[in-house]
Formats: structure tokens, sequence, C-alpha cells
């Protein structure tokens, strides 16, 4: 719900395009900030009377249980956005005292928002309730908190299902894994991520998705969700060689180019050469990879086959059998070169991602991970703000090599 929406003191950028929307003037978004706060603040009081109380709100677990749910006490909240009214619930026993916002407190010091971002910042929940209990003399259990940072799973699914622009010049795909329990097992599970370069140059996470396994219906639901929220055009697509995808892009996006990553081909073709032969087998793949246009590329690789067949037969058969689209970045100029023909971007953004959450071993949910992984995309992308380099060339490249699909832009 909206009202239940999460809000940062650093407001996101979905969050701006929300009030943009919805507010004509100053005044109607200092009214709707109001309204996002008070629903927070409400939405983590009745976190604290459930953990008080033991059981949810409604739950049957609270019959017989000797204490319940008593109604609201009405409190005016002096905040940063102005005094706002708020409902304390209150339980039959008298004994609910509010962690949040103490029995006399009138004035919030933020410490949700402390909460938020110590989780953001990869702490766990034990240490987290060391933490407020130590600095800020809080009271606040490791199960308290993870009812608290539940409550911004509404605003998870809001950004995972906000709309897009309708075309991206260029898509980075990659995925990371993160351990997860499953029927009291750990299992592996992958957090695809879709990194989507906009019309300004400007990175932006276009959605995570979370997979046990690659197939083709996966990716094709990927596609889907990017298309349901507005996708209408996606000029190149930058990928690792993930399986079933290829076919998924290009029944939804049927006109979008490929680009696989080199470095991954690279390391993949690598992997199984000896030490005494990688540096020179190295030098004559990058005349492949390296080569100025696709007809001396296609030369070099079959003098590499000719070399190298006889040792390291797969190499030169994965590099053919993927050449369609390892050789898309041949056509274009260098600037667009250097920018799609690995997939760095997304890697380096899970690089981030993996800085965040290396202290969270194992996770207990699928929900858990994707609270985690959107807390640290908002504060990774705070630095987002400032278009890639050389992006005025590469647009302008772009331009000369899409017109018709830049003229169908609205």
């Amino acid at each position: 719900m909206e009202h239940e929406t999460f809000l940062r003191e650093e407001k996101t950028q979905e969050l701006a395009r929300y009030l943009a929307k919805n507010c004509e003037n100053l005044s109607d978004v200092q009214s709707l900030l109001k309204e996002l706060f008070k629903g927070t603040i409400e939405g983590m009081l009745e976190s604290e009377m459930d953990e008080h109380l033991g059981y949810d709100k409604h739950s049957t677990e609270g019959i017989g249980s000797g204490n319940s749910r008593n109604g609201y006490n009405k409190k005016n909240l002096q905040s940063e956005y102005g005094e706002i009214p708020i409902n304390v619930p209150r339980d039959r026993n008298g004994e609910f005292s509010p962690k949040v916002i103490g029995k006399y407190k009138t004035k919030t010091d933020d410490i949700e928002n402390r909460i938020i971002a110590m989780y953001a910042k990869g702490m766990s929940n034990r240490d987290i309730e060391d933490h407020l209990k130590d600095i800020y003399g809080v009271e606040a259990s490791a199960s308290l908190i993870s009812r608290i940072t539940d409550k911004i799973l509404p605003a998870v699914m809001e950004w995972q299902s906000r709309p897009l622009d309708s075309i991206y010049p260029i898509v980075f795909l990659d995925g990371i894994v993160f351990k997860v329990r499953k029927d009291s097992r750990i299992i592996n599970k992958c957090v695809y991520s879709v990194l989507g370069i906009d019309m300004e140059g400007k990175k932006d996470i276009l959605g995570i998705w979370i997979s046990e396994n690659e197939s083709a219906s996966f990716w094709a639901s990927i596609c889907n969700d990017l298309k349901n929220r507005g996708v209408t055009d996606i000029l190149i697509a930058c990928r690792d060689n993930l399986s079933g995808f290829s076919s998924a892009i290009a029944a939804t996006f049927p006109k979008t180019e490929q680009q696989l990553c080199i470095i991954h081909q690279i390391r993949n073709s690598t992997k199984y050469v000896s030490y005494k032969d990688l540096k020179p087998l190295m030098a004559d793949l990058k005349l492949v990879y390296g080569a100025p246009n696709l007809d001396d590329a296609e030369y070099r690789l079959e003098e590499f086959s000719e070399k190298w067949d006889s040792k390291y037969p797969q190499i030169s058969k994965s590099w053919r059998e993927n050449w369609v689209e390892l050789s898309t970045y041949f056509k274009y100029p260098q600037e667009v070169r250097t920018l799609i023909y690995t997939t760095n971007a997304v890697e380096g953004f899970h690089r981030m991602l993996r800085k965040y959450t290396k202290t969270k071993t194992v996770y207990p949910t699928d929900e858990a991970v994707r609270k985690s992984v959107y807390l640290s995309i908002q504060e990774i992308t705070k630095k987002w703000s400032m278009p890639i380099r050389n992006w005025g060339t590469i647009i302008g490249q772009l331009m000369i090599f899409f017109e018709d699909r830049f003229n169908n832009v609205a």
C-alpha cells in the first residue's frame, strides 16, 4: 500500500517520480511525504505490537493468550515533515511500551532509518541488535528488527514493478549467487540483474530476479516483465552466454542486437590451457577479438584454428558456435565497442553488491535476499548521478546506426 511505502531520508529516484506524478505543487509534496512517513511509523509500531504479543494481527494464535490489542492512542509526533498525528496501538494489559516512539516521546530521532541504514550496509540482525543497545540504549530483538525491515517489502515490490523508459540504448545482464536455506538445506540461488543505460547515459537497475535454474521460460518472464513495464525497444543487449536468453529476447524484442561478453568468452577459452601455452595462445586470441573489423577478425580466427586446434580444438569451436553474437561489436566505432564488448558495467555493480552483503553468509528466505539486495541497490545507485564516460559521442553514433528506431521514440 502507498501509506506503507518506506521513506528514506535520501529520497529515491522512484519516489521522486511518484511524487511528480501525484503532486501539483510544493504543498502537495509536503502533504504526501507526511502521509508516507506516518504510514511507515504506524507500520513499525504494528510490528512492535506483533512482537510484544507474539502473534500477528487477526491471528487465531491470540485466542486465550491472556493479552490482546485494545485499540489505539492518539499522539502528535514532531518530525522533520512537521506535526504528524499517529495511532499508537495499545494492549489490554497495558504492558506495551513501543521502542521506536516511546510512551512519552513526541519527537522522532529516526531510529527506524538507522535500523534500515545499518541493514542496508550489510549488518546482520544480531549486529544491529547489539549496536542499538550499545550506542542508543534501545532494546530491539533480532526478530523485531526482521519485522521492521520486512515493512519495506511493499516498497521493494513497488520498485520492481515501477514503469520504465520506452527505449534503452544498451542493457547489461549478469547474475550473482547467494546461499539460501530451503527445506533444511543450503542451496545456491542466483540473483539476475538487468542494468540499463537510459537515453541520458545514466545507469539504472531495471530489476532483479531470483532463480535456482536458468531456463527459456525464466528468461521469457524477465523479458515480458520489462515489456509490461513500458520497455518497447532495446538496441543492444550485452550478456554472458546464459542458456535460453538469446531466444527469449529475440521473441520479445526481435530487433535487439545481442553481444556476448568477450571477457567471459576468453575466460572460458583459456580455462584448460596449460601454463606454458597460455601467453602465446592469448596473444593469438587477442588478434581475433582486437581486430579492426569483422573480415580481419574472421581471418585471424582461421589462423588461430590452424595453429591451435591440434592441442585445443574446443577453443575455436566455441568461438565459431557463438560467432554471430560475439562479433556484433565489430560494426561499431571504438567508443561503442569499449562499452559493449564486456558486461563489466553490471559486474562492477555486483562487486559493490557483494561488498554490502558479504557479512550475510546464508539467507533464510528469498524475501530476505530480495530485501537485502534492494537496500544495497539504493545505497549503490546514489552515486549514479552522472552519464557514463563519452556518452555524448556514443549516443550520437548509435543514432546513426539506429536512426529508424530513434525516429519512433515518442
